[in-house]
């Protein structure tokens, strides 16, 4: 009887949207095909550390994005990666668990979507789901994305960037007459949202920057793109392919941190969304596009304004986006044709036919 292979489930993680992440894998973890994957779980706490997780029990609380915690371990568990000769090998209290043949990290924002892990993964000569180090680390930094996505003639939102040494000294007035009001002052590194402020008069400036820098050393402030608010997702290597297109309604002055995930009436998700079928096909091209220019694979959700003059304009990408049971990339993918269940198959025989790929590649001259 052939083996199952063992997909190694990593979340939770240093980064603000450590929540989300949680919520993300237990959707993962309940929706997996059992029949072909027998799953690891490894959650990283808010220190940093790695956690074997044993037992089902593995949240401590699933209400809300606001309780959910991380359970099922000790101080004694640890995770030591070292590559073996089928695959991860897992480890816990100085005993083996396992060997693991792919990861599939959950770990959304920084520490985690950044490269920094798909970088330790790679190291370890593990596959893994999801854009690699170059990938996953343009598509979190605003700034380069935007200037990649730029580069290529794929339209975006006009910006400014400004580093921490600069914080005293953002002008209002300089960024004002160059990007207009309102506008969006936001940290360059991070999503979810959180960070995020809309700013429509002076008196919110200065806050809003403030805010901004609390999450990272670098902010971008953008122009605001009066239009709809449409989300795509890519799946893929070399060939990917775009879902239906969806639209986020949301009741929030944005589509903010709260909307997404704790307020369960915060927005309301059409799909697909309710655009002509050329005007969809172009916004399925830009999205395949954008993935393709920002070196991604395996899979991203590429989020756009449609204006009302019908002219798309991406906003920005996500390497890994949320898997929550109501996030947007599985959703988009259900009504193509392709369920949760599928979905996730398809993502990991995705990572190991890219690390086949790069496994049969000469790696020393002689």
């Amino acid at each position: 009887m052939k083996r199952k292979k063992r997909v190694g489930i990593l979340f939770g993680g240093r980064s603000a949207e450590h929540e989300v992440s949680l919520q993300s894998a237990k959707n993962i973890a309940g929706a997996i095909d059992k029949s072909k994957y027998e799953t690891v779980l490894i959650g990283i706490d808010r220190e940093g550390k790695w956690k074997y997780i044993d037992g089902p029990e593995f949240f401590g609380s699933s209400k809300g994005p606001e309780s959910i915690t991380l359970s099922g371990f000790n101080d004694s568990d640890a995770v030591m990666p070292y590559r073996g000769t089928d695959g991860l090998l897992c480890s816990s209290g100085g005993k083996s668990i396992c060997r693991i043949d792919v990861i599939f990290p959950v770990l959304h924002g920084t520490f985690g979507e950044d490269g920094t892990v798909q970088g330790l993964l790679k190291l370890a000569d593990v596959p893994f789901v999801g854009a690699g180090v170059l990938g996953s680390s343009v598509g979190m930094d605003k700034d380069v994305m935007k200037r990649l996505l730029r580069d290529a003639s794929v339209p975006i939102p006009d910006f400014l960037i400004y580093e921490w040494t600069q914080e005293e000294t953002v002008d209002f007035m300089e960024v004002k007459d160059r990007l207009g009001l309102p506008l969006f002052v936001k940290p360059a590194n991070l999503g979810s949202s959180v960070g995020i402020s809309r700013v429509g008069a002076k008196e919110d400036f200065a806050r809003a920057v403030r805010e901004a820098f609390r999450y990272d050393s670098k902010i971008i402030i953008e122009e605001f793109i009066d239009g709809r608010e449409i989300e795509c997702s890519v799946l893929g290597n070399e060939n990917p392919r775009a879902s239906v297109p969806g639209e986020v309604k949301s009741r929030h002055e944005f589509y903010t941190y709260e909307a997404k995930y704790v307020d369960g009436k915060g927005a309301v998700l059409e799909i697909p969304a309710r655009i002509p079928e050329e005007q969809e096909k172009k916004i399925q091209a830009l999205a395949v596009k954008s993935f393709k220019v920002l070196c991604c694979e395996g899979m991203a959700r590429v989020d756009l304004f449609l204006k009302e003059n019908g002219e798309a304009v991406v906003n920005e990408i996500n390497t890994l986006p949320g898997f929550t049971n109501i996030s947007m990339y599985p959703k988009l993918w259900e009504k193509s044709g392709l369920s949760q269940t599928d979905l996730i198959s398809i993502l990991i025989e995705l990572a190991i036919e890219r690390f086949k790929r790069e496994d049969k590649l000469k790696r020393s001259y002689f």
